[in-house]
């Protein structure tokens, strides 16, 4: 596995390829060359790569804890049971944080290198994975990473992986707008017509503040964003049947939202225990049933109209 080295000066910078942290770099003498034009190599790999995939899914969050590697679960699953005929892929660019084999029940597994790259893991015969959870000795392993070198692990999943014939790949990233989205954004944002963004929030205005800025990302990304889920809109009483507002959005939550920044708002997801413990067991949300899965379904419908 090749790795960027630690401390890269970028192919931007007037030192690349001459540092000390190029030593020994594959591309020291791309960067390095007066004449080249000092575009990252990778770009032109990971397009060949990713040449099979028609569209591409980042799902973006501004802040941590609204769900979004759980909606990212929940639309693999749903759209692999209810597209048999598609192929969908899951890329977990969390570096730090991946939780993707854990909720989709595969954290066990192991990837596999043929002569063709790393071969994802199959959750279902439609359905496949790649995370860097895979690649570590244990799940209690911390990844201590400056930004260069999780700009060379992702480009690894998107160069190196063979993802094969995809109708869509999902990219769960961690929250924010800092290197990971950068770095995936810089290899994929040429191609325009497959890159789009879904956004998920939960009702408060403290994340709300946050989804702003990210929207805003995507604008100035030139990325467009297909819609915004709300997270945890509301609790379903199991027994009596009462909602129950947990974060009440006391400014009209995402709707509000989506009318003020002028982009789609997508619907609605409960709090639903059953969606919990799946998640926590790595079980198949598909044979559930309640207000969440049908809120789920409309969701995911208009997802695929969209793309």
């Amino acid at each position: 596995m090749i790795e960027e080295p630690e401390n890269c000066p970028g192919v931007e910078s007037s030192n690349a390829g001459f540092s000390n942290a190029c030593q020994g770099c594959p591309n020291q003498k791309i960067c390095s060359d007066p004449n080249s034009k000092k575009e990252d190599p990778g770009k032109a790999l990971v397009a060949e790569r990713l040449q099979d995939v028609k569209k591409k899914l980042l799902i973006l969050s501004g802040k941590g804890g609204v769900g979004k590697s759980s909606v990212v679960m929940l639309l693999s699953r749903f759209l692999g049971k209810t597209y048999p005929n598609q192929n969908f892929g899951v890329l977990d660019i969390d570096i730090c944080g991946p939780s993707q084999p854990r909720i989709l029940g595969v954290e066990n597994e192991n990837v596999h290198q043929s002569g063709s790259g790393w071969s994802p893991v199959s959750v279902e015969d439609n359905i496949c994975l790649m995370s860097i959870g895979f690649l570590l000795g244990s799940t209690d392993d911390a990844i201590i990473w400056r930004g260069p070198k999780k700009n060379g692990m992702i480009r690894q999943f998107l160069s190196e992986v063979d993802w094969g014939n995809l109708d869509l790949l999902l990219l769960d990233t961690p929250p924010g707008t800092s290197d990971e989205h950068l770095s995936v954004v810089s290899y994929l944002k040429d191609d325009k017509a497959s890159l789009k963004a879904l956004i998920v929030t939960t009702p408060q205005e403290v994340s709300l503040l946050d989804v702003r800025k990210e929207i805003s990302f995507c604008k100035k990304q030139n990325i467009p964003v297909l819609g915004v889920v709300e997270n945890m809109s509301s609790f379903v009483c199991g027994h009596c049947g009462n909602s129950s507002e947990i974060f009440p959005a006391k400014t009209g939550g995402a709707v509000a939202m989506c009318k003020e920044m002028d982009v789609k708002f997508l619907g609605s997801l409960p709090i639903d225990p059953a969606i919990a413990k799946a998640c926590d067991c790595g079980e198949d949300i598909t044979n559930l049933s309640g207000p969440s899965i049908e809120a789920l379904k409309k969701i995911c419908n208009q997802i695929i109209q969209d793309l």
